[in-house]
């Protein structure tokens, strides 16, 4: 166990307050009511993601905010920004895997969903958005049997 803790690179992070859940109306829940999704509907799919060093949500250490997340139902595109809890986060390009396979798992597929490091926040920001972006990469990472178990842990708690 020592070894695993020497090899966190943010042994105390942060943590914020978790947001309400929202509150479920009758016509959230009538299928002859045409719903759209909003910012709110995509941070509840990805805030209960574990981040892969700790024992806390993504939400929970701020890695995710409702501010970052824009939705455009017309064009069918969710975008969402995240920020690692460190400058040189060695784990940013998992974090953006989870996220995006926990949105690509639970959207319609005429959703694209673009996942990205918040502007500024990260010392790899473009090579780890470049990652995200290429489709043949992020298929190849999933073909990858530990790579997929470990987001798959991570996603696991968020559809509990």
């Amino acid at each position: 166990m020592a070894s695993d803790r020497m090899k966190i690179e943010n042994l105390n992070p942060k943590l914020f307050q978790k947001s309400e859940r929202r509150e479920v109306t009758p016509e959230d829940e009538d299928d002859a009511v045409e719903d759209q999704f909003d910012a709110r509907e995509i941070f509840d799919l990805i805030r209960s993601i574990n981040d892969p060093e700790h024992p806390f949500s993504l939400e929970e250490l701020d890695v995710v905010k409702q501010s970052l997340i824009n939705v455009d139902n017309e064009k069918g595109l969710v975008e969402i920004q995240f920020t690692p809890t460190i400058p040189h986060c060695s784990m940013a390009t998992l974090i953006g895997l989870s996220i995006r396979v926990q949105l690509i798992r639970a959207l319609p597929t005429r959703f694209k969903v673009k996942v990205e490091i918040t502007p500024g926040t990260h010392a790899s920001e473009a090579a780890v958005n470049k990652q995200l972006a290429d489709k043949e990469r992020v298929a190849a990472a999933l073909e990858n049997v530990n790579l997929l178990q470990v987001i798959n842990q991570c996603i696991a708690s968020s559809i509990a």
